[in-house]
Protein backbone atom coordinates (compact mmCIF):
# COMPACT_ATOMS: atom_id res chain seq x y z
CA UNK A 1 0.00 0.00 0.00
CA UNK A 2 2.84 2.46 0.92
CA UNK A 3 4.66 1.94 -2.35
CA UNK A 4 1.38 2.79 -4.23
CA UNK A 5 0.61 5.85 -2.44
CA UNK A 6 4.28 7.08 -3.11
CA UNK A 7 4.20 6.41 -6.77
CA UNK A 8 0.24 7.97 -7.18
CA UNK A 9 1.86 10.68 -4.95
CA UNK A 10 5.25 10.79 -7.75
CA UNK A 11 2.81 10.95 -10.71
CA UNK A 12 0.62 13.76 -9.03
CA UNK A 13 3.98 15.99 -8.68
CA UNK A 14 5.11 14.95 -12.04
CA UNK A 15 1.83 16.22 -13.30
CA UNK A 16 2.97 20.05 -12.65
CA UNK A 17 3.80 21.67 -16.08
CA UNK A 18 6.56 24.11 -14.55
CA UNK A 19 6.12 25.67 -18.53
CA UNK A 20 2.90 26.31 -17.83
CA UNK A 21 3.15 27.44 -14.68
CA UNK A 22 5.98 29.97 -15.13
CA UNK A 23 4.70 30.93 -18.40
CA UNK A 24 1.90 32.42 -16.59
CA UNK A 25 3.90 33.96 -13.38
CA UNK A 26 6.18 35.51 -16.23
CA UNK A 27 3.05 36.90 -18.28
CA UNK A 28 3.67 35.54 -21.63
CA UNK A 29 1.30 33.65 -23.89
CA UNK A 30 1.10 29.27 -23.24
CA UNK A 31 3.97 27.79 -24.40
CA UNK A 32 1.15 24.87 -26.16
CA UNK A 33 0.27 27.88 -27.98
CA UNK A 34 3.37 28.60 -29.87
CA UNK A 35 6.82 26.69 -31.57
CA UNK A 36 6.40 23.62 -30.95
CA UNK A 37 3.88 23.48 -28.76
CA UNK A 38 5.90 21.34 -26.36
CA UNK A 39 5.20 22.52 -22.32
CA UNK A 40 8.50 22.94 -21.72
CA UNK A 41 12.11 24.68 -20.90
CA UNK A 42 13.05 24.89 -24.79
CA UNK A 43 9.92 26.02 -25.80
CA UNK A 44 9.89 28.67 -23.36
CA UNK A 45 12.85 29.96 -24.50
CA UNK A 46 11.57 30.72 -27.73
CA UNK A 47 9.27 33.18 -25.66
CA UNK A 48 12.52 35.06 -25.56
CA UNK A 49 12.30 35.25 -21.53
CA UNK A 50 15.51 33.03 -20.54
CA UNK A 51 14.53 33.15 -16.71
CA UNK A 52 11.10 31.58 -17.58
CA UNK A 53 13.21 29.16 -19.14
CA UNK A 54 15.67 28.80 -16.74
CA UNK A 55 12.84 28.75 -14.01
CA UNK A 56 11.04 25.88 -16.17
CA UNK A 57 13.89 23.98 -16.45
CA UNK A 58 14.83 24.08 -12.27
CA UNK A 59 11.36 23.23 -11.60
CA UNK A 60 10.70 20.44 -14.06
CA UNK A 61 14.30 18.82 -12.79
CA UNK A 62 13.35 19.78 -9.17
CA UNK A 63 10.52 17.87 -9.45
CA UNK A 64 11.82 14.79 -10.79
CA UNK A 65 14.50 14.34 -8.08
CA UNK A 66 12.49 15.48 -5.20
CA UNK A 67 9.92 12.38 -6.07
CA UNK A 68 13.33 9.93 -6.51
CA UNK A 69 14.74 11.57 -3.50
CA UNK A 70 11.90 10.92 -1.24
CA UNK A 71 11.28 7.27 -2.40
CA UNK A 72 15.39 6.60 -2.00
CA UNK A 73 15.46 8.41 1.80
CA UNK A 74 12.26 8.56 3.15
CA UNK A 75 10.47 5.34 1.52
CA UNK A 76 12.34 2.94 3.23
CA UNK A 77 11.12 4.00 6.68
CA UNK A 78 8.02 2.61 4.83
CA UNK A 79 8.54 -0.40 3.81
CA UNK A 80 9.85 1.24 0.26
CA UNK A 81 12.76 -0.81 -1.66
CA UNK A 82 14.10 -0.77 -5.16
CA UNK A 83 11.22 -1.82 -7.08
CA UNK A 84 8.93 1.07 -5.65
CA UNK A 85 12.22 3.46 -6.18
CA UNK A 86 11.90 2.00 -9.94
CA UNK A 87 8.13 2.59 -9.91
CA UNK A 88 8.09 6.21 -8.33
CA UNK A 89 10.85 7.30 -11.13
CA UNK A 90 8.26 6.02 -13.64
CA UNK A 91 5.84 7.83 -12.49
CA UNK A 92 7.21 11.07 -12.15
CA UNK A 93 8.36 11.18 -15.63
CA UNK A 94 5.06 9.96 -16.74
CA UNK A 95 2.90 12.55 -14.57
CA UNK A 96 5.20 15.22 -16.93
CA UNK A 97 4.63 13.40 -20.13
CA UNK A 98 0.78 12.71 -19.57
CA UNK A 99 -0.26 15.05 -16.54
CA UNK A 100 -3.29 15.13 -15.28
CA UNK A 101 -4.06 19.11 -14.21
CA UNK A 102 -3.44 19.59 -17.82
CA UNK A 103 -5.52 17.21 -19.61
CA UNK A 104 -3.00 15.19 -20.09
CA UNK A 105 -0.78 16.82 -22.74
CA UNK A 106 2.16 17.29 -21.15
CA UNK A 107 5.98 18.07 -22.49
CA UNK A 108 8.35 15.28 -23.81
CA UNK A 109 10.57 14.99 -20.59
CA UNK A 110 14.42 15.50 -20.97
CA UNK A 111 14.60 18.09 -17.69
CA UNK A 112 12.24 15.67 -15.43
CA UNK A 113 14.16 12.59 -16.66
CA UNK A 114 17.50 14.66 -15.78
CA UNK A 115 15.97 15.31 -12.17
CA UNK A 116 14.95 11.26 -12.25
CA UNK A 117 18.69 10.52 -12.83
CA UNK A 118 20.18 12.70 -10.37
CA UNK A 119 18.15 11.35 -7.71
CA UNK A 120 18.71 8.03 -8.53
CA UNK A 121 22.74 8.97 -8.25
CA UNK A 122 24.54 12.34 -8.71
CA UNK A 123 26.75 10.85 -11.01
CA UNK A 124 24.49 8.85 -13.20
CA UNK A 125 22.54 12.42 -13.41
CA UNK A 126 25.82 14.33 -13.94
CA UNK A 127 27.16 11.95 -16.93
CA UNK A 128 23.73 11.99 -18.44
CA UNK A 129 23.86 16.18 -18.28
CA UNK A 130 27.63 16.42 -19.72
CA UNK A 131 26.44 14.30 -22.74
CA UNK A 132 23.43 16.97 -23.35
CA UNK A 133 25.53 19.75 -22.90
CA UNK A 134 28.25 18.58 -25.32
CA UNK A 135 25.91 17.30 -28.01
CA UNK A 136 23.78 20.57 -27.57
CA UNK A 137 26.87 22.96 -27.72
CA UNK A 138 28.21 21.16 -31.03
CA UNK A 139 24.86 21.01 -32.99
CA UNK A 140 22.99 23.85 -31.11
CA UNK A 141 20.02 21.08 -31.38
CA UNK A 142 18.14 20.41 -28.06
CA UNK A 143 16.33 17.58 -29.98
CA UNK A 144 19.53 15.84 -30.77
CA UNK A 145 21.40 16.22 -27.38
CA UNK A 146 18.14 14.49 -25.71
CA UNK A 147 18.07 11.54 -27.97
CA UNK A 148 21.91 11.08 -27.45
CA UNK A 149 21.62 11.19 -23.65
CA UNK A 150 18.54 9.27 -23.32
CA UNK A 151 20.70 6.51 -25.80
CA UNK A 152 23.81 6.71 -23.24
CA UNK A 153 21.58 6.68 -20.12
CA UNK A 154 20.95 3.19 -19.46
CA UNK A 155 24.45 2.53 -20.14
CA UNK A 156 25.68 4.76 -17.76
CA UNK A 157 23.22 3.01 -15.25
CA UNK A 158 24.72 -0.18 -16.27
CA UNK A 159 27.97 0.57 -15.72
CA UNK A 160 27.81 1.95 -12.68
CA UNK A 161 24.88 -0.75 -11.07
CA UNK A 162 24.66 -3.04 -13.21
CA UNK A 163 21.63 -4.26 -13.89
CA UNK A 164 18.48 -4.09 -11.14
CA UNK A 165 14.74 -2.57 -11.02
CA UNK A 166 16.12 1.35 -11.32
CA UNK A 167 17.83 0.03 -14.87
CA UNK A 168 13.95 -1.00 -16.22
CA UNK A 169 12.76 1.93 -15.40
CA UNK A 170 15.86 4.03 -16.84
CA UNK A 171 15.55 2.06 -20.39
CA UNK A 172 11.76 2.63 -19.90
CA UNK A 173 12.68 6.26 -19.62
CA UNK A 174 14.85 6.49 -22.49
CA UNK A 175 12.70 4.90 -24.96
CA UNK A 176 9.40 7.32 -23.72
CA UNK A 177 12.23 9.77 -24.72
CA UNK A 178 12.67 8.55 -28.02
CA UNK A 179 9.21 7.89 -28.98
CA UNK A 180 7.79 11.38 -27.57
CA UNK A 181 10.95 12.75 -29.84
CA UNK A 182 10.11 10.82 -33.12
CA UNK A 183 8.41 14.23 -34.76
CA UNK A 184 11.74 15.88 -33.77
CA UNK A 185 13.67 12.82 -35.31
CA UNK A 186 11.70 13.58 -39.01
CA UNK A 187 12.67 17.11 -38.39
CA UNK A 188 16.58 16.65 -38.17
CA UNK A 189 16.59 14.47 -40.74
CA UNK A 190 14.74 16.79 -43.30
CA UNK A 191 17.19 19.58 -41.95
CA UNK A 192 13.97 21.42 -40.24
CA UNK A 193 14.84 21.21 -36.27
CA UNK A 194 14.72 24.72 -35.26
CA UNK A 195 18.06 25.52 -33.13
CA UNK A 196 18.46 26.52 -29.43
CA UNK A 197 17.44 29.87 -28.95
CA UNK A 198 15.18 30.31 -31.81
CA UNK A 199 12.61 32.23 -31.63
CA UNK A 200 8.81 31.74 -32.44
CA UNK A 201 7.70 34.94 -33.21
CA UNK A 202 4.56 37.33 -32.41
CA UNK A 203 2.54 34.14 -30.53
CA UNK A 204 5.68 34.01 -27.66
CA UNK A 205 5.69 37.71 -26.77
CA UNK A 206 4.64 39.31 -23.55
CA UNK A 207 1.10 39.60 -22.98
CA UNK A 208 -0.39 43.00 -22.84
Amino acid sequence: MNTLIFTVAAYLIGSISFAVVMSRAFGLSDPRTYGSKNPGATNVLRSGSKKAAIATLLGDCAKGWFAVWLAQYIGPRYGIEDTGVALVSLAVFLGHLYPVFFRFVGGKGVATALGVLLGLNVWLGLATLVTWLVVAYAFRYSSLAALIAAIFAPFYYGLLFGADEKLFAVIVMSMLLLFRHSKNISNLLAGKESRIGSKAGPAAAKKK
